[in-house]
């Protein structure tokens, strides 16, 4: 499998319309995701560790909105308790169909189940890890602490969510900063200032970012204890949090 560079927004195509993930971003998704978001070889390898730490014998390990399988790569290779299965589940038919690929050409031993479904719809339970990288920012506002609070009751206790996501700042000067601060990231790593535009516009009201306070929030209400900010570049971050 040739990954191809990240060129989708480099022409002035009008009538692009908001991003979704389709078989045209399947393609360059590895690079995409590498020159867009700080830190990210460093949360998946991170996430291969916290899973050989906290899964649990004869329990289940999600990856929710796996895309191409990165975090479940990372808990296969690193996960050392017995009768594990690791889910995988993304709502993109694409990234299901290029994830297998790439689970089948990997000769760990780990099981792995794939599957193409809507989060909300997806069956959780017995799970000691679940690890969300960059997805709950896709999933409607209004129906978070649903899903949330739907993963907490299929967690075992002792359990970890790795909840990593892009964040939105209180303090306008601090977000304007942050956000600046990630567009210079981009351009050095050879995007242009027309497709850093063309994306943000394709990404409005598709990826909506909240504020830290608002995860935390979330989180506890939702019965996690404990929750850590472990990972944080710009306005990137990546969170643990507990089930007692």
């Amino acid at each position: 499998m040739n990954d191809k560079r990240d060129d989708i927004y480099a022409y002035n195509e009008k009538g692009f319309g908001h991003f979704v993930f389709d078989q045209r971003v399947v393609e360059v998704f590895p690079d995409m995701i590498k020159r867009s978001v700080p830190g990210y070889s460093t949360i998946i390898h991170m996430v291969g560790q916290i899973a050989e730490r906290y899964a649990q014998a004869g329990s289940n390990c999600y990856d929710l909105g796996c895309s191409l399988g990165a975090s479940t790569l990372a808990m296969r290779h690193r996960i050392q308790a017995a009768n594990v299965r690791i889910v995988s589940v993304d709502n993109s038919a694409d990234m299901i169909e290029r994830c297998k690929l790439v689970i089948d050409a990997d000769s760990h031993d780990v099981p792995v189940e794939l599957r193409c479904e809507d989060l909300l719809q997806s069956e959780l339970n017995n799970a000691s890890v679940v690890v969300m990288n960059f997805t709950l920012q896709f999933i409607a506002p209004g129906k978070r602490d649903q899903l949330i609070s739907k993963i907490y009751k299929g967690m075992r206790p002792g359990g970890v969510l790795v909840l990593s996501e892009k964040l939105k700042f209180n303090d306008d000067h601090h977000d304007q900063l942050m956000n600046e601060l990630h567009h210079y990231f981009k351009k050095t790593n050879g995007y242009s200032d027309l497709e850093i535009a063309k994306k943000r516009s394709a990404l409005e009201n598709v990826l909506i970012p909240e504020s830290l306070e608002k995860h935390k929030q979330r989180l506890a209400a939702c019965g996690f204890k404990g929750t850590e900010l472990w990972f944080q570049c710009f306005n990137f971050s990546s969170l643990l949090a507990f089930k007692e």
